[in-house]
């Protein structure tokens, strides 16, 4: 994305992921990268490890796509769920939101889950698709603090997007924050893992049990 393109949002009454139907746009030669599309009802999301992420209008559910060479350079492609979704953190901190980052794609309001962002690699395209709660949520999970809009958060990534800012300012208010994961776990080779001991590496990376763990699904 040049500076300054205004990219447009496609946006539909329903579908079943905007994760799939993007990646199958893309594949089919149907889309090409840039683009974005957004859904007001989401009927078989997509969500870590495969998990579906299903909701009801009012909320978000947004996929957009952008190639290698459109994002910032000091960018590990590995971290880009982090970096995307830091991006996303940042517009609800400016609108009055205590929303924090719980390693390494998930959105919380204090100990509640209320969205998550993943990522795909298809060729030389990033694909980023995020879906939140803005006003209904399943049970077990919440909705954001703030009063927002589907549309205006859309609209506001992309921008932050293009403005292609530096992985290392990014990651520099990400980590500050870090510390709120000491008492989540998550999911590593079919277990449940704490994150209490987890050393966070300048490449958005983890080391957790003698292994090195990146954020890119």
């Amino acid at each position: 994305m040049e500076k300054g393109l205004t990219l447009v949002i496609h946006w539909f009454d329903t579908l079943e992921s905007t994760h799939q139907y993007l990646i199958a746009s893309l594949r089919e030669g149907t889309l090409l990268a840039p683009c974005a599309i957004g859904a007001s009802q989401q009927t078989n999301g997509v969500g870590s490890r495969g998990n579906s992420w299903i909701g009801e209008a009012g909320n978000l559910f947004f996929s957009f796509c952008v190639e290698e060479k459109q994002l910032p350079l000091d960018l590990p492609l590995a971290s880009v769920s982090i970096y995307f979704s830091a991006l996303m953190k940042q517009i609800l901190e400016e609108q009055g939101s205590k929303v924090w980052l719980k390693w390494p794609n998930d959105f919380y309001c204090n100990d509640t889950k209320i969205g998550g962002m993943i990522t795909t690699k298809i060729g030389a395209t990033i694909v980023g698709s995020i879906g939140l709660n803005l006003s209904i949520a399943p049970e077990n999970f919440g909705t954001l603090d703030i009063i927002v809009t589907p549309n205006a958060l859309a609209e506001d990534l992309i921008r932050k997007v293009e403005e292609k800012i530096s992985w290392k300012k990014v990651f520099s208010k990400y980590k500050i924050e870090f510390d709120q994961n000491r008492n989540f776990s998550f999911h590593l080779d079919g277990k449940l893992v704490s994150l209490r001991d987890a050393i966070l590496c300048d490449d958005g990376s983890i080391e957790l049990e003698n292994k090195k763990v990146y954020s890119l699904r």
